[in-house]
């Protein structure tokens, strides 16, 4: 098995290249499915959940080829088949965005509950919602497969209860092809919506709205292919911006949009750090030692609950005490169980955890509960004296492109091992 060894003490210094955003990609590629024809997605970052998007592209019959560096041309023209089994969905959460392209494009589709990081209960009750509003016929059938079948897809006001990032996607992906107009209300605006929408109107689509409080999507007869480039990943961004203040570093971070990072910038100026924004890149420095603060997760433009594992490390080392509340998911917490091997000192009461800052973490075998955990883990792994070792590193695996790769060219101390006794450079 492998895992990742950190020893830390060291300031991160240098600069960084952030990926394409995987919640982008994860539901770009599946979109594709929606032209019937040739795209080519550039900035695609290297992470399992785009190998498991494209399995199950290639699975449905499409023809997948890198043509570059993070580049890859997808032609949906000969899927033939609309199934997608639980084998191919049991990896990643975002597996349900292919109900929605294949909805819109062939009026039906199967496919299998999805899988991905444990965060407590995510039912899909509001992606079937919004399904069932533009007309489709919605059933769980045996091994919890979901069935939509639609005759035709006519548009309708859809409001969401609650503010989802999967729905409002899912939604747009069924009602591009729908008659008449949806008009999507409450929808989420993270930046990843707003890619997805403007990707849609590269292939023809009428979208207007994407990242307001009303989506408003005029349907097509048809869509087709085109170039596309997935936006920078606003969370690899901030985990890195939290790793350098964390370590007291100074590390440039380039290939950005600062304006999608505002709350994470205000938590780390509020902490004590330096954050100088440029056209395309943050510059962080740390400080000798963070400040206590208060962070509350909201959706986008609030504090991303994506970033709330990695800030807990940070103020896990903070003078004073800091509190956190999560208000997205249920079991975001379980981190602290992991961080506390390394002596942090976090109380969690429901939905609110309080953290008193310590002066030192101490490096400790640890494991990787879900994907932003593994983060935090790669973080107080960096912060802690001694040497960390992290667990079920598949976690990191699915969101994080090179991250080994881009600690150690920050001055980070960090290598693949396979067991006690051989370490190996990652190369």
């Amino acid at each position: 098995m492998k895992k990742i060894a950190v020893r830390g003490g060291r300031p991160l210094r240098g600069n960084v290249k952030i990926s394409g955003a995987k919640n982008a990609a994860a539901a770009i590629l599946p979109a594709t499915i929606l032209a019937g024809g040739k795209c080519v997605i550039e900035n695609v970052p290297g992470i399992s959940d785009v190998t498991y998007a494209l399995r199950i592209l290639r699975s449905l019959g499409a023809k997948v080829r890198p043509v570059g560096k993070n580049t890859l041309e997808i032609d949906t023209a000969p899927i033939n088949d609309f199934a997608v089994t639980h084998e191919l969905t049991r990896h990643m959460r975002a597996s349900y965005y292919f109900i929605g392209a294949l909805l819109g494009r062939f009026g039906q589709a199967r496919v299998a509950m999805p899988g991905g990081c444990n965060l407590g209960v995510r039912p899909i009750d509001l992606h079937e919602k919004a399904f069932a509003a533009l007309g489709a016929e919605v059933e769980t059938e045996e091994n919890a497969i979901i069935s939509v079948k639609a005759e035709k897809l006519i548009g309708k006001s859809i409001y969401f209860d609650v503010v989802s990032v999967g729905a409002t996607a899912n939604a747009m992906l069924a009602a591009v092809r729908a008659e008449g107009r949806t008009e999507i209300e409450n929808p989420a605006k993270e930046p990843h919506i707003v890619d997805l929408a403007n990707f849609l109107n590269a292939m023809g689509a009428n979208i207007r709205g994407a990242g307001t409080d009303i989506i408003r999507v005029d349907g097509v007869s048809e869509l087709h292919g085109c170039t596309w480039s997935v936006v920078p990943d606003q969370i690899e961004a901030g985990t890195y911006m939290v790793a350098a203040a964390a370590t007291g570093g100074d590390v440039m971070i380039e290939n950005v949009t600062p304006k999608h990072l505002e709350a994470i910038t205000a938590k780390l100026r509020e902490s004590g750090a330096e954050v100088e924004e440029g056209d395309d890149s943050v510059r962080v420095i740390g400080c000798e030692r963070p400040a206590k603060c208060s962070v509350k997760t909201m959706p986008h433009p609030g504090f991303p609950t994506d970033m709330q594992p990695q800030m807990a490390v940070l103020l896990s080392i903070a003078n004073g005490t800091s509190y956190i509340t999560e208000s997205i998911f249920d079991n975001r917490f379980r981190y602290v169980d992991q961080l506390a091997r390394m002596g942090a000192v976090v109380k969690v009461d429901g939905k609110m955890a309080v953290v008193e800052g310590v002066e030192n973490l101490m490096g400790a075998p640890v494991q990787a509960d879900d994907l932003r955990a593994g983060a935090a883990m790669l973080i107080a792994g960096l912060v802690a004296h001694g040497q960390t070792e992290i667990d079920r590193i598949e976690f990191i695996e699915r969101g994080y492109e090179d991250v080994v790769e881009k600690l150690r060219s920050l001055g980070a101390d960090i290598r693949y091992i396979h067991d006690k006794d051989t370490a190996i450079l990652a190369s």
